[in-house]
């Protein structure tokens, strides 16, 4: 199965490039080319993408504001003249920076990238426990070579580091290779809630909160400004109906 593309870029020489790039894997394959954001979100209401190639400045909206509107996004290398844009760009989880003019030799360590990401993803994805006869729910989660038993009442708090998170426990602090959107997309709303770009709670472990930050035994996190409203309307709820 051909790996399904989409390159966002308003310059027609830089889709050029892309198109050139592309076209000489045989297993790559582009569905569309967009000029910008807006048309680039109709077609992934539409068609099934795996890998975008995103610019970041474009007409309307920027590729960060694109990226950070889009829910269940495929993968994302980004592709800009700009340098500083890199930081912002691997704290969206994106696959990596490609700066232009983009070589095929360094397409392809991004092209490589991805599929290296994709294989981790597909097998250290954690795997949910239904829970049967009253058992606690919990989570598999793959350090090293070691798959562990981690359940979910026992989680203060998960940390992201780049292409790392840590879950902390009450006893010990366990290091996985994956993204904290993807870990977030698999844990259950009503128990975990994003506070930051970098941090994940149990609600259940809070034990206070303020407007800046919110407690867990052993630890102050702060909230992040972009999900401020969300976080005390939700905590504020939460504590209402206690």
């Amino acid at each position: 199965m051909k790996t399904r593309c989409l390159v966002i870029d308003d310059e027609p020489l830089a889709r050029d490039l892309m198109r050139s790039h592309i076209s000489k894997l045989d297993n790559f394959e582009i569905v569309a080319e967009c000029s910008d954001a807006m048309k680039a979100l109709q077609v992934l209401r539409d068609e099934k993408v795996d890998l975008m190639f995103m610019d970041i400045q474009m007409p309307q909206i920027t590729g960060f504001e694109f990226l950070k509107i889009l829910k269940n996004r495929p993968k994302v290398i980004i592709t800009t003249a700009y340098r500083e844009y890199a930081l912002e760009g691997f704290e969206l989880d994106v696959v990596d920076f490609l700066l232009k003019p983009i070589t095929f030799e360094r397409f392809l360590k991004s092209v490589n990238k991805f599929y290296q990401e994709r294989e981790e993803q597909t097998t250290n994805l954690p795997v949910f426990n239904e829970v049967v006869n009253g058992e606690e729910p919990f989570i598999y989660v793959k350090e090293n070579k070691r798959v562990i038993k981690v359940n979910l009442g026992e989680i203060l708090y998960i940390e992201g580091l780049s292409e790392y998170v840590q879950i902390y426990t009450d006893r010990k602090k366990i290091i996985t290779k994956t993204s904290m959107t993807n870990l977030e997309e698999k844990l259950p709303v009503d128990g975990f809630l994003r506070i930051h770009k970098s941090f994940i709670v149990s609600t259940s472990r809070i034990e206070a909160f303020t407007a800046h930050s919110v407690e867990v035994p052993g630890k102050e996190i702060p909230i992040g400004r972009s999900y401020k409203t969300t976080v005390l309307n939700t905590l504020q709820l939460n504590s209402s109906l206690a």
